[in-house]
């Protein structure tokens, strides 16, 4: 059952990397790269500070280094427990595949790109939410760009993808819970 699981892997991953072509490989490794989305991070943070004021702004920043640490090193416990290959380092995917990333690491599972970016479009879209409705909705798209980048520059395997988006959704709910309390208990009583 595993071992046919992990073929369909292969095989939908071969299928989705070999979908690009060059004329599309520039902007998505525009799209991959972990320092593209900053305005978007500081837009956010705006927004924050925007309707919740500065306090929270200070406890939201706090709150995200620690999510994106937690996020970081639980992703690197399962690459290095699991220790599957990524793609671009699996005989027998390897000679089928388009590989444009910059490097390739050596193991791939589950995605630290997709649960970082599934956890910042969580956390900060529900935290936003009473304030800006759709965010949450365009933030998860967002996040599923980036994950999806990660197949198209030939890192990632789908369920790479599809298990770092699930645990980075559920870090950033977590995170989000937390936030509340924080905001419910420090920030809010001294408003009042």
């Amino acid at each position: 059952m595993l071992d046919q699981l992990i073929q369909y892997d292969k095989e939908l991953f071969l299928f989705l990397n070999n979908l690009g072509t060059p004329t599309w490989d520039a902007l998505w490794l525009i799209i991959t790269h972990k320092l593209t989305f900053i305005p978007l991070y500081a837009l956010l943070l705006f927004l924050i500070y925007k309707q919740f004021g500065l306090k929270t702004l200070v406890f939201s920043v706090l709150l995200i280094a620690l999510m994106v640490t937690f996020t970081d090193q639980i992703t690197n416990l399962f690459k290095h427990g699991f220790q599957r290959a990524r793609p671009c380092r699996q005989e027998g995917v390897m000679e089928q595949m388009r590989f444009i990333a910059e490097r390739c690491g050596p193991y791939g599972f589950f995605s630290g790109h997709a649960s970082n970016t599934m956890a910042a479009a969580v956390f900060s879209g529900l935290l936003l939410r009473p304030y800006y409705k759709k965010l949450i909705f365009i933030l998860l798209l967002w996040s599923a760009i980036v994950a999806y980048s990660r197949i198209y520059v030939g890192v990632h395997y789908p369920l790479d993808i599809l298990c770092g988006m699930t645990f980075g959704a559920l870090s950033g709910f977590m995170f989000y819970k937390i936030m509340n309390y924080i905001i419910k208990r420090y920030v809010v009583p001294e408003q009042v």
